[in-house]
Formats: C-alpha cells, structure tokens, sequence
C-alpha cells in the first residue's frame, strides 16, 4: 500500500511544565493525511517526545485499520534521546517512561505494524512544530 511518514515533537514549558504534542502524518506524495496537535498536562520534554510518538502509532491504527500491516511507517523525531531509546540504541533510565515505551512496542506488535524511526533536524521537522506551537495557543 505504501509508506506513511510520521514527524512528531513533543515540547515542555519548564521540564517539566505545561506540554503540548504535534504529529504530523502525510502519504508518500507529501499528501496530508491527518494532524494532531494537543495539550497533554504537565510533563518533562522526553514524556512529551513519547507521548507525541505514541499518540502518532494510535492515529495511523486508527485510520488505518486492518490496512496499517501493508503499510511501511517512517516516524520522524528531533529528539535523539527518544530515537535511541525507542531502536534499542540507549537503556530507558527514567522509570516513568518505561510503560509509554512498552505501550509504544506492544501496539506495533499488535497490529503488526512496520515502523522505523529516523532522527530529522528540527529544520525539517518544521509541521510538527508548528502544530505544537498551535496546541500552546489552543
């Protein structure tokens, strides 16, 4: 079916402080698919990193159903933190993000989902910060 590319961002006022999230999902012609931009709470930047990716799987399951096994999912993060965690690259130290990185593992397993996640410059990420920017103003 193809490949849907994923940019997301997570940001926290603070660390932690007030945090917002952006997922920004288009199709392999740059098409947009969906945006995503929300208010999570309080939280520390890596949360929001998470929470950004995790809420990026949930609406690419939910648009796509049965139909997101055929599809190749690239998810692209400025935070090298997260990526490293979420590849395997570096040990989760914060307890507190442990659930979110199992939740984010069993959802690609459940739905039998190929993802990869690649490290973007925030120069190239400039939709998902955008949409973070406009959850601040929500």
């Amino acid at each position: 079916m193809g490949k849907i590319t994923v940019y997301t961002k997570g940001v926290s006022q603070g660390d932690p402080g007030p945090a917002t999230i952006g997922a920004y999902i288009v199709d392999e012609k740059n098409n947009v698919v969906k945006e995503v931009s929300e208010n999570i709470g309080n939280a520390t930047d890596n949360f929001a990193e998470y929470m950004a990716v995790l809420r990026g799987l949930q609406t690419v399951v939910d648009l796509y159903k049965e139909k997101a096994k055929d599809i190749e999912f690239e998810f692209k993060l400025s935070s090298e933190f997260v990526k490293k965690q979420l590849v395997g690259d570096s040990p989760i130290i914060d307890p507190g993000l442990v659930p979110y990185f199992i939740e984010i593992h069993n959802m690609q397993i459940t739905n039998a989902l190929t993802v990869t996640y690649t490290l973007v410059s925030k120069k190239k990420n400039i939709e998902a910060n955008r949409l973070v920017k406009e959850a601040v103003n929500i």
